[in-house]
């Protein structure tokens, strides 16, 4: 089961127990898969300007778009407000075109989403190097109960 939770302000570690502690209740810990990003999922869309462009619909833009570098992406408030913000000025739309944009947003995360490189810059994150150990756990889990 993959369960996703926002570490926030509580941090991994605690978020880490919510769940745990919600799904012992349940009587279930065995396939467990905890999602938890430092910040929100959104921080791991902001570190790929090219698929930002792309998605908002003008791939050749030039405006800047004041994204987080590497080291600050999970240290900032709101990356779903700075994704949006971005999205809105890749595109350099005005008007109805931008009211338009913006009424896409979760259009727009969910094709980023679709295209978040795994093996780019996403894996220097604490966050997602925890995602990936987490996989991983659970994979062998299941391939140790396939065996017996």
């Amino acid at each position: 089961m993959v369960v996703h939770r926002d570490a926030d302000n509580a941090g991994q570690h605690a978020r880490r127990q919510e769940i745990e502690s919600a799904m012992q209740s349940l009587g279930s810990v065995a396939d467990l898969l905890p999602v938890i990003p430092v910040r929100m999922t959104e921080a791991w869309l902001l570190l790929d300007e090219a698929a930002i462009r792309h998605v908002a619909g003008n791939p050749r833009g030039r405006t800047r778009l004041n994204l987080p570098r590497l080291h600050e992406v999970e240290s900032r408030a709101d990356p779903k407000s700075i994704l949006r913000s971005c999205l809105l000025t890749a595109s350099e739309e005005s008007g109805r075109r931008r009211d338009s944009v913006a009424k896409r947003f979760n259009e727009h995360r969910r094709q980023l989403l679709e295209r978040l490189d795994p093996n780019g810059p996403v894996l220097r994150l604490e966050s997602w190097g925890n995602l990936v150990a987490d996989i991983d756990d659970v994979v062998k889990r299941w391939r140790s109960a396939e065996a017996r």
